[in-house]
């Protein structure tokens, strides 16, 4: 009898927010590993805000996903049988084939994971896509220097987190923003931060003004839409916006008009650059070395969010898009690295 897999497909595109019935859980069957092939079992699956601008039938940086077809995303696994000479048996890897249980591949995208540096699935997080994507934002364009202001917004994500501990590191002052009392004190008590506040609960120029009194230097946009436009109101002279996502956006048929203070970037003469990380995986080795050391010694901190089953990867990134997670959210599929 023929081996079967799992996997999430779409089945419609999200008008609006995305709701459980724009996805569907499919049983197909497994090929026999072929010359050249491996079977990689999934252990962890990622969900990301980009992938909601992937449901969308639209030109962009990457192609949208097809209605029928199934989901792609980031994935970490073990390889549990080989007929590749490239591809070890027992080794773990990272790719592009997450939102199903097991695949076969013949190695193209596969990057090697080391079980030894950190749990496996860190390497979908703090170092993963969404770490690179923090190291990248500042190290190219936010550049910090000691004794800044940072200001992160969605702080308390799996980018955020990021941003803040390594500004921190660096010798920066940190201030976030997240959407409860609990992502607040994670971000103060937990991770580091020098301030953070609650955007739900507070006015944003009057959180902005009270926690940074003497201005921002680089702000790191995750959110758009009002969290820009009162960090426009707050730059420092010379400042820096690293466009990083603008997921208050991401659910909306017709996004809002922009910032109505772009003014601000004249007098301020603010530097904004938006980036997308898969055009600096050339950083990736870098990053990793310096980051996993940070892991290491207990200087980086990080949290995840995990949700069992693949059957609940719709619920996992609606929970995403509407801030249930603290850290990154992941969808665990199989084992763990022994």
């Amino acid at each position: 009898m023929a081996e079967t897999t799992r996997e999430i497909r779409l089945v419609s595109r999200p008008d609006g927010a995305p709701v459980p019935e724009n996805f569907e859980l499919a049983e197909v069957e497994l090929p026999e590993v072929g010359e050249g092939e491996a079977l990689v079992r999934n252990s962890y699956l990622s969900v990301d805000p980009y992938m909601r601008g992937r449901m969308r039938d639209v030109k962009s940086y990457i192609p949208p996903f097809q209605v029928g077809d199934v989901l792609q995303g980031g994935a970490v696994g073990q390889v549990v049988a080989s007929r590749s000479d490239a591809i070890e048996e027992g080794s773990w890897v990272l790719s592009l084939q997450g939102w199903r249980e097991r695949y076969l591949s013949n190695g193209d995208g596969l990057l090697t994971v080391d079980p030894s540096l950190a749990p496996v699935s860190t390497a979908l997080g703090v170092l993963g896509m969404p770490g690179l994507t923090a190291y990248v934002g500042l190290t190219e364009f936010g550049r910090p220097r000691e004794g800044e202001t940072v200001f992160v917004s969605a702080a308390a994500g799996a980018v955020g987190s990021v941003v803040g501990q390594l500004a921190r590191i660096w010798g920066a002052r940190t201030v976030g923003s997240a959407g409860s009392q609990e992502k607040v004190d994670f971000l103060t008590q937990e991770l580091g931060f020098d301030a953070a506040f609650n955007y739900k609960a507070e006015d944003l120029s009057n959180a902005l003004r009270e926690h940074c009194p003497q201005g921002i230097d680089v702000y790191f946009d995750n959110v758009g839409g009002d969290h820009l436009e009162a960090a426009l109101g707050r730059m420092n002279g010379f400042g820096r916006i690293p466009l990083c996502g603008m997921v208050s956006l991401y659910n909306l048929e017709e996004p809002p008009p922009g910032p109505r203070n772009m003014a601000a970037m004249v007098v301020s003469r603010v530097t904004m650059r938006g980036f997308i990380v898969t055009d600096h995986y050339d950083l990736y080795p870098r990053f990793v070395e310096e980051v996993s050391g940070y892991v290491d010694s207990g200087e980086m901190k990080y949290r995840e969010t995990v949700v069992d089953g693949i059957e609940r990867m719709p619920e996992a990134f609606i929970g995403l898009l509407e801030g249930e997670n603290i850290g990154k959210m992941l969808v665990r599929v199989g084992p763990d690295a022994s």
